[in-house]
């Protein structure tokens, strides 16, 4: 019996110790409308959000629904949100589908299912993913560069 209980105390003192950093990336907390500036726009018939700068329009963002690719943008190591990516998105036989300029550091995109692939560029450094998107859970895209010097 002893075994067991030994093995269980690390794998529940785990647990305690991650519940708030799950806390924290999940938050459903109500958010201060009056700062977020976060608004569905459209392109060519594609609806998307851009931003996240702030707690409150991060959490906006993080919080829409009906957007099935979720793009991240960040520099160094910390992972610190940038906000000034050009993105590219791209269907798999090459057509643009939707471009923006300074975008993120969060971009929330609304596209039919399908093969893509996005070209995040940041001060002329490239980084290019290619995905599915389909009807079931939100693709997760995360571009990071290195930190500015």
């Amino acid at each position: 019996m002893k075994p067991i209980h030994a093995l269980l105390l690390p794998i529940a003192a785990m647990g305690l110790l991650m519940f708030p950093v799950m806390l924290q990336a999940a938050s459903l907390e109500p958010v201060d409308n009056s700062g977020v500036q976060v608004q569905r726009q459209d392109q060519n018939g594609v609806a998307y959000l851009s931003g996240g700068i702030g707690v409150d329009e991060a959490k906006a963002i993080q919080q829409a629904t009906g957007y099935n690719l979720h793009m991240t943008f960040s520099i160094g190591p910390e992972g610190k949100y940038v906000p000034d990516v050009d993105v590219v998105v791209q269907k798999a036989q090459g057509q643009t589908v939707l471009t923006l300029t300074q975008a993120g550091p969060l971009v929330y995109v609304q596209l039919p299912p399908g093969k893509y692939t996005v070209v995040a560029t940041r001060n002329g450094e490239e980084r290019r993913d290619t995905t599915d998107v389909g009807r079931g859970s939100p693709r997760n895209l995360v571009f990071t560069w290195k930190g500015d010097e």
